[in-house]
């Protein structure tokens, strides 16, 4: 139970630290649905989606209301379309995406996740339909996000996979040209992602997660910066070991408020309580940074030598703050890290203090991976499947998750702005490190699992 100091704390978390509950999301099993004929497919698939997401906004804005709390993003994920689909052509495929979107805009969603493929070991004829698909289809959609998973410390990482991947993501680009390639926005591409994710675009739900289920993710970046400052001022130092102890605390109190407001939109729709996920998942705005954490705890700057530690420090507390406030935590629970949707890393970025190979770096103590990066629209598939390959390596040797969510811009190179607003916010385009990778990628195959993935 919370102290009445921490309900005060809390209820001033609210007021001025942009505390808020950045998303509830139905996730919804369509493997029922599936059928040989895409009509029934469609029907099966609208109506129950109709029916258990009728009434997720009302809902979710009714419990904000009730305690305060916001509820920023309402979303709905479904079971990953390559294999609810198996048995569909790119072109139906498209027509799948396209009915997904229609049925996400009638239920008033922000975003609908799980148009997606695991594809690790190999590609079955659906995946390779669904990811040949991709640029028509996030380009004639508004709501869709794409998730692929082409590694995982069990199976190793797909290359081929990753292959296509590289090709596909330009193609996406190319396909929503006149919006600065936003359709990568919406697509991306993992190792070892969680069944039960729902934070966009890597939300799906997993083979072996209930019918319908209610997933809440919690992020307070700000939250966790005025927390250092305060105890800073309150006590004059602090040592990196009080630092983590403020984090850890500060995420206890950001779970729990995430949990209640979750637990309550499941009890009055009748639907199980899946898992709160704490991530910090920063905005635009000004006060709702990751990267400004990173000053608060004596850094010039996210960037800066000393940032990979501060961010495995972040990313730890979290977890262990969260893990003692709920008994369901899951998804990714962590720290972001995107570019574009961090204005204090994009700042950073601007000035040259972050380079993208010290994100890659960062990443293999985050919660995510490359995430929301603008690169020149010129960029070959290669050097994209390569800049893939190495985030999957990161994700499987580490057993942990890690992602690549980069926006080629047509037209654009190094140094122009891409514009993609909203949550999204914009990016000032990276350079990417010159080099040949295409031979490599051109090998193919499988690189192994690693010899720790034998734990059976």
């Amino acid at each position: 139970m919370l102290t009445d100091r921490e309900v005060l704390s809390t209820i001033n978390m609210l007021r001025n630290e942009h505390l808020d509950v950045r998303t509830v999301t139905l996730g919804i099993s369509l493997f029922d649905c599936a059928s040989h004929d895409f009509d029934v497919f469609s029907y099966k698939v609208r109506a129950k989606i109709a029916k258990y997401a009728a009434r997720l906004v009302e809902t979710c804005n009714e419990v904000g209301a009730r305690y305060g709390i916001p509820v920023v993003n309402k979303r709905i994920s479904i079971s990953p379309m390559g294999v609810v689909g198996a048995g569909f052509n790119a072109d139906q495929m498209v027509r799948a995406c396209q009915m997904l979107d229609e049925a996400a805009k009638e239920a008033g969603v922000d975003f609908l996740g799980g148009f997606g493929a695991l594809v690790e070991k190999g590609m079955t004829p659906g995946d390779r339909a669904l990811i040949e698909s991709l640029p028509e289809a996030l380009a004639t959609t508004d709501r869709i996000c794409s998730s692929i998973n082409v590694a995982s410390s069990k199976a190793g990482i797909n290359m081929d996979a990753v292959a296509l991947m590289g090709r596909q993501i330009l193609n996406v680009a190319e396909a929503t040209r006149d919006r600065d390639g936003i359709g990568c926005a919406k697509l991306v591409v993992f190792a070892n992602i969680p069944q039960d994710v729902p934070f966009m675009a890597g939300a799906y739900l997993g083979i072996g997660e209930p019918d319908v289920v209610i997933n809440v993710g919690v992020s307070g970046p700000g939250v966790v910066k005025k927390a250092i400052d305060r105890a800073r001022e309150t006590r004059g130092s602090l040592t990196l070991g009080d630092v983590a102890e403020v984090i850890k605390s500060t995420a206890y109190k950001v779970t729990r408020v995430g949990e209640l407001i979750g637990g309550e939109v499941a009890d009055r729709l009748g639907l199980p309580f899946g898992v709160a996920d704490l991530s910090l998942a920063p905005t635009p705005a000004v006060g709702d940074s990751v990267g400004e954490i990173f000053q608060s705890c004596g850094l010039s700057s996210i960037g800066a030598p000393g940032s990979t530690a501060v961010l495995a420090m972040l990313n730890d507390a979290v977890k262990k703050g969260g893990v003692f406030a709920s008994s369901h935590v899951g998804g990714l629970s962590g720290a972001f890290i995107p570019v574009s949707e961090d204005s204090s890393i994009e700042a950073a970025a601007n000035t040259g203090a972050l380079t993208l190979e010290k994100l890659e770096a960062m990443t293999s103590v985050c919660s995510v991976g490359l995430d929301m990066i603008a690169i020149p629209g010129d960029t070959p598939a290669a050097t994209i499947s390569g800049l893939i390959a190495d985030e999957m390596a990161i994700g499987m040797i580490n057993t942990k998750t890690t992602a690549v969510r980069v926006i080629p811009v047509p037209g654009k190179g190094v140094g122009a702005t891409a514009v993609f607003g909203g949550l999204l916010g914009q990016a000032e385009i990276r350079p990417v490190r010159p080099g040949d990778a295409s031979g490599f990628i051109s090998l193919g195959g499988r690189i192994p699992a690693p010899i720790h993935s034998l734990k059976n």
